[in-house]
């Protein structure tokens, strides 16, 4: 039997072995530790300093979706779809050329196999274009390196199969990621199109010719949360530029470290875009195609041969309407015709494209558009859509009158239908020479005597001090010469011309002709806030677009309210004495119609390129008693407002009347037995 005392003692000293070789092999590993440790210090240590100096954190924008348009009761008007897109970011560390043709061309063959069918593929060169590595296919080029972190566009609007095949081989395709994108899509209606605007390529938008001082400034941010992409779809004009912030949302950012070659060597982080908000105009989508329609029906009927000399307009091919509702501002409708699809100027417009839309892209309601004539030296012979406002001033002319004591509300004028002014005896006369007896304020401006306007206001306040002076006060206070407040872009001011012609001939002839409606040239905008202010009596409103703006899950963001820009008091006798007038005066269109209406027509006469031309203009608020809509009407070389203009506004009151109701209940059957 083995002695108990002999096998302790063994297993003692196995312990103490065991013990000692753990200690051992400690020692040994610490040794190696501090021997590391100190190689990294001392030999490694500046090296490994200069490449973590090297190494920069690089961001990149990726931009959001852009929010919708929607009208009034939430119809879409321009709304953005999601599509996946193919990037390609540089690896700047790699110089082998032949690696990147490599990739293109495998590429090429990959859209080729599971792209569109329909569609044409890129080719390799072109892509080798896009991937803009430094060089093509047959030179090579520099770049900075901080050139390269910025992704480049390959292909948008991937097909599923596409989108499959690039995900599931993404190994094989370095540097190659897909992202979301947004495709702007506009109503097949082209509801306001000059209104709502259009899109444009970002580096288009801030480019020294025709770039925009707004996307300018953004071109300088270095912050990756704001900053815009070159290839990036951004608003150009209208409602899109206006509310361009709040459309676009808020960028996504990935962020990744390089080193001094610009390699990745690290791990990307990825921040998701915010989509952008939605905005509800005040348009209303029914009122806007009728207004539309209207304007191009009624320029074919009276383009047509066979109408008489009041109905027949054969140079007339553009028309204009704006409709505003008088207690709020809101402009229901805006039409500027002939008008255009927006989406033409995504990916660019070829030249044929831009010929066709040159003449009407932008708003002739807020600015000076020419006629639809493609011969430059024809257009040239025809007036813009700035036009003299004709008759329609003579409301404004008889509150002038009244408000400066120049003329009181029933005194009598006898108007023998033509009346002289000046040494030189100049002669103005009504329409045909009418003659039509005796007048006052209210008869003057249902018949719309010229003479009485010349010798009862233009001439009596050509004698006070400053009397064209004290005209141009008035014309601004009720918004003709004046911005409206609308913020669109682009918008005219309007053209004074009476103040050249008292350059020209003396204020003498300044007064007595813009009394009439002469010498003024304003947009249909202007005309449209004038006319709200004579129904409201006297406030001059903000021209609202945009009823609300929500968040991309419906949250409310900001509601609009009315805006009064500024106020005229007059005494009721002389409000009450201006509509009295508006409401006899004669107009088509408008038998029938069921509620008491304030109208003016306006027969504008303008001198261009050395020949006479009558412009068709028309205002007009209803129910006369109550005001509810007013609306502007200009059709340049349409003759008489009665007739080439006072149409087009009966029937968006009726358009008005069933969506909305001019009453405040929608009528069904308005205007369906006229």
């Amino acid at each position: 039997m083995e002695d108990p005392d002999k096998k302790e003692l063994i297993r003692r000293r196995h312990f103490s072995f065991r013990l000692n070789f753990f200690f051992f092999c400690t020692f040994l590993l610490f040794s190696i530790l501090i021997v590391r440790l100190a190689l990294l210090q001392f030999v490694d240590g500046k090296r490994y300093s200069e490449e973590e100096s090297n190494s920069t954190i690089r961001s990149h924008s990726i931009p959001p979706i852009r929010g919708n348009i929607y009208d009034r009761n939430s119809y879409p008007i321009a709304t953005s779809t999601s599509t996946q897109s193919l990037y390609y970011t540089v690896d700047a560390s790699n110089k082998n050329r032949d690696s990147v043709i490599e990739l293109a061309l495998k590429l090429e063959q990959s859209f080729k196999s599971y792209g569109d069918p329909k569609k044409q593929q890129p080719t390799a060169d072109e892509i080798l274009k896009l991937m803009d590595v430094g060089y093509d296919m047959n030179k090579a080029k520099t770049k900075d390196p901080s050139y390269y972190s910025v992704p480049r566009k390959i292909k948008g609007d991937l097909t599923q199969q596409e989108i499959a095949y690039f995900s599931w081989y993404r190994d094989e395709f370095k540097g190659v990621d897909i992202q979301e994108e947004s495709i702007r899509e506009y109503n097949n209606n082209r509801i306001a199109v000059q209104l709502t605007g259009y899109l444009k390529q970002f580096s288009g938008a801030r480019n020294a010719t025709n770039g925009l001082k707004f996307y300018q400034e953004k071109a300088k941010s270095t912050d990756p949360t704001e900053k815009y992409l070159d290839n990036e779809y951004v608003g150009f004009d209208g409602i899109e530029y206006m509310y361009q912030e709040e459309l676009r949302g808020k960028n996504g950012v990935k962020s990744y470290p390089v080193n001094a070659e610009g390699k990745i060597v690290g791990k990307v982080s990825l921040t998701t875009p915010e989509k952008g908000q939605n905005l509800y105009l005040t348009i209303d989508k029914d009122v806007q195609i009728t207004a539309q329609e209207a304007i191009v029906n009624h320029l074919k009927y009276i383009k047509s041969p066979g109408r008489d000399r009041y109905t027949y307009a054969p140079n007339a091919t553009t028309g204009y309407a704006v409709a505003m509702e008088v207690d709020t501002g809101n402009v229901v409708a805006m039409a500027s015709m002939p008008d255009y699809d927006p989406s033409t100027w995504y990916g660019g417009l070829t030249d044929e494209e831009w010929n066709d839309i040159m003449l009407y892209y932008r708003n002739g309601t807020i600015s000076d558009v020419p006629a639809d004539w493609k011969d430059p030296k024809e257009r040239a012979k025809h007036p813009s859509s700035l036009v003299y406002l004709g008759s329609t001033i003579k409301p404004l002319t008889v509150l002038i009158g009244l408000q400066e004591k120049l003329i009181t509300v029933n005194e009598t004028y006898y108007d023998g239908g033509s009346t002289t002014f000046g040494k030189d005896k100049t002669r103005i006369s009504n329409s045909d020479g009418r003659a039509w007896g005796p007048l006052n304020a209210i008869s003057a401006i249902a018949k719309s005597s010229n003479t009485y306007m010349t010798d009862m206001v233009g001439l009596r306040l050509y004698a006070r001090p400053n009397g064209l002076n004290t005209w141009d006060s008035y014309m601004k206070q009720f918004g003709l010469g004046v911005l409206t407040g609308s913020g669109l872009l682009g918008e005219k001011e309007g053209v004074l011309d009476y103040f050249h012609e008292a350059q020209k001939a003396s204020s003498q002839s300044a007064l007595a002709r813009a009394s009439w409606g002469q010498l003024g040239r304003y947009t249909p905008l202007q005309l449209a806030q004038f006319t709200a202010m004579l129904g409201n009596r006297g406030k001059r409103l903000k021209p609202q677009f945009v009823d609300h703006i929500e968040t991309n899950d419906g949250q409310l963001v900001k509601k609009m309210e009315p805006e009064v820009l500024n106020e005229v008091s007059f005494p009721k006798e002389y409000w009450d004495a201006v509509q009295k007038g508006m409401e006899q005066v004669n107009k088509s269109g408008f038998d029938g119609f069921p509620y008491p209406v304030a109208t003016k027509t306006g027969t504008s006469t303008q001198s261009v390129a050395g020949k006479e031309v009558d412009n068709a203009v028309f205002i007009a608020y209803a129910p006369a008693d109550k005001p509810k809509l007013a609306i502007a009407v200009v059709v340049p070389e349409g003759g008489f407002g009665s007739y080439g203009a006072a149409p087009i506004a009966r029937q968006i009151f009726d358009a008005y009347d069933r969506t909305v109701g001019l009453r405040g209940t929608p009528n069904p059957n308005a205007g369906m037995n006229p």
